[in-house]
């Protein structure tokens, strides 16, 4: 059985823009100046672990004990105000739900509910959102694809993931899965599609009208 797996942030929600927006500033505020620009190019895609220590680098210090709670609140409060989903998203999960579907994202469980909830797409996947929080390695390692195939029930080699990250096209290569890279969020940046089709992308595409071609063909669907 085929199964359509959806990355989240900058796939269906267009959130990160603003979650950048909220880590520039947060950055800035720590005496790093630094643009939307600057923090999707140098964090943006990065395990947090990563991201801390560049910015410690940058600064020349620890960030602070509560660095991330601060980021945190600050993220879900303009998600909650100010999150959209990326044009088209919630046209195809509906034309498609006879697929068998379901998010595998790096975000922590709280913030895909709240932006699902925001979105109004909590039925839609409803028990079959699945975080990073719940794997021991998160992308690009394949944790938690596979983790996703198998409560779908579905086979790796059948599934056909929806990513907008390096990372996250290279962790459903290495699970065995076709990937698309889509390029439609407002973080987008030129180059970027060059960037996913090396980390393995089978197919490019900067709508979700193009990745309803894609999966037609994927699945065999006529339309």
């Amino acid at each position: 059985m085929g199964a359509l797996i959806f990355d989240f942030d900058g796939v269906i929600a267009d959130s990160e823009a603003i979650a950048n927006t909220v880590l520039a500033k947060t950055v800035s505020d720590l005496g790093h100046p630094t643009t939307l620009d600057q923090a999707l190019s140098r964090y943006s895609g990065k395990r947090w672990v990563d991201v801390i220590a560049e910015i410690e680098a940058a600064i020349g210090r620890p960030v602070p004990t509560d660095f991330l709670g601060t980021f945190n609140r600050a993220t879900l409060d303009r998600l909650r105000s100010d999150l959209k989903e990326v044009s088209g998203a919630t046209d195809f999960i509906r034309k498609f739900s006879d697929i068998p579907r379901c998010i595998a994202s790096s975000s922590s469980m709280e913030r895909l509910q709240l932006c699902l909830s925001v979105l109004g797409l909590e039925a839609e996947f409803d028990g079959r959102v699945f975080s990073a929080d719940m794997v021991a390695r998160g992308k690009p390692h394949p944790d938690i694809f596979l983790l996703a195939a198998e409560q779908l029930g579905a086979s790796p080699g059948a599934c056909l993931v929806i990513e907008d990250s390096a990372g996250g096209i290279k962790g459903a290569v290495a699970a065995g899965m076709t990937a698309i890279g889509l390029c439609a969020a407002s973080h987008i940046r030129d180059g970027h599609d060059e960037v996913l089709r090396n980390a393995g992308a089978v197919h490019l595409a900067t709508s979700w009208r193009e990745v309803e071609q894609i999966a037609r063909h994927f699945f065999r669907i006529a339309g």
